[in-house]
């Protein structure tokens, strides 16, 4: 079983992202705790998955939050941009 990543001291006192860590298992725990802001089975506009972004942390790159999460599979989207999905549990493992 793999072990949890702490990643409170990457959180201020309301539980948003203050720093976006370089170390690669880090960044993972970080963006995965990102994606769980976003419900299953429910598509978003891409201004919705930036004001989630938004409001999830404090360093104002919700850009790159949102690229990294697509780009870790934590969160799909429509190759024209149009909506945004978090995949199910199942398939992120795949």
């Amino acid at each position: 079983m793999e072990e949890k990543i702490d990643i409170s001291r990457m959180l201020d006192s309301s539980g948003r992202i203050e720093q976006f860590p370089k170390k690669k298992g880090s960044r993972t725990a970080v963006l995965e705790y990102l994606a769980d802001k976003f419900m299953e089975d429910r598509e978003y506009r891409e201004k919705e998955v930036n004001e989630i972004l938004e409001e999830w942390h404090t360093f104002g790159d919700f850009f790159l939050l949102r690229r990294e999460l697509i780009e870790h599979k934590l969160l799909n989207r429509k190759p024209d941009g149009s909506s945004y999905w978090r995949p199910k549990k199942q398939e992120e493992q795949s």
